[in-house]
């Protein structure tokens, strides 16, 4: 069995394309935006569908960037707690 670092190096271990399951409250939520924004897009002209797609677009980056932030925040932070379990800080 290859450690975990071998298997990152192999491109076995991929952190943003793994996956998860979504919860029941996540799924309610994705079925309430998907309902309202299809609903949404029958109201709109041409040039409102235009300008929700670029909104959507706009969003989708900004949450991809608020997620890999949140990625190396976290993976910084587990580093940092193991690194004190394996050497502990002195209470002097």
């Amino acid at each position: 069995m290859r450690s975990i670092l071998e298997e990152l190096w192999y491109g076995n271990v991929c952190p943003n394309g793994g996956y998860r399951e979504l919860t029941l409250e996540a799924k309610q939520l994705m079925k309430y935006i998907a309902d309202h924004h299809d609903s949404l897009l029958k109201e709109l002209t041409d040039k409102q569908k235009e300008t929700l797609e670029k909104f959507d677009d706009c969003y989708n980056e900004l949450t991809d960037i608020n997620e890999r932030e949140i990625f190396v925040y976290a993976f910084r932070l587990g580093a940092r707690i193991a690194i004190e379990v394996l050497f502990p800080v002195s209470d002097q």
